[in-house]
């Protein structure tokens, strides 16, 4: 397997890899020119993120700064919008469904460390898939945990710390995030 393939894996890779780098690098200098761009340039802002994106819905905002390792990671569904401050560690898949909100600083980290001293002083990392459900909305300075599968219409509080997967129709809160509300189905 190559680096890039055991990161997708989830099993330990070195992130000093030619080929990552590479294309960590690739990402930034495309994350450097979304930054750079005006508010008045949402056609451009949009075609930077297709350019950087696994693939996205067709309407999509993400207020700079945003910040990813790979971004080719990184699918996003209809109606996204993204506050300022978005960190996606995308060395697994982070995927989101459509008609979800992020608030300002939030943070999905797919990438981790092992415990163990001697692995992670050897440099290799591992990496767990996220997935985020439809009409879900994430909390300001909220934290999303490798690994993470948060079902539909879930909302996450601000500055809550997602450890663990959750159903849909919940609200979570806290550190670490435990269900605080149900969220009753609408009658019809």
């Amino acid at each position: 397997m190559t680096e890039r393939e055991k990161m997708l894996a989830g099993v330990p890779y070195d992130p000093s890899d030619e080929e990552l780098v590479r294309m960590r690098l690739q990402a930034r200098r495309v994350l450097r020119h979304y930054a750079e761009t005006r508010e008045d340039e949402p056609f451009e802002r949009t075609r930077l993120l297709r350019k950087l994106l696994g693939s996205c819905g067709e309407k999509i905002v993400v207020e700079p700064a945003f910040h990813c390792d790979y971004g080719k990671n990184i699918h996003v569904g209809e109606n996204f919008y993204a506050n300022f401050g978005l960190v996606m560690l995308d060395c697994a898949e982070i995927r989101i469904g459509d008609n979800c909100m992020v608030g300002p600083h939030v943070g999905f980290y797919a990438a981790t460390h092992s415990i163990d001293p001697k692995v992670r002083l050897s440099g290799l990392e591992e990496a767990h898939p996220i997935a985020i459900g439809n009409n879900c909305w994430i909390g300001g300075h909220a934290v999303i945990n490798p690994g993470v599968v948060l079902g539909d219409n879930t909302v996450v509080a601000a500055g809550a710390v997602v450890t663990k997967s959750f159903p849909g129709n919940v609200v979570l809160a806290g550190v670490p995030a435990r269900i605080v509300k149900e969220i009753a189905p609408e009658d019809p």
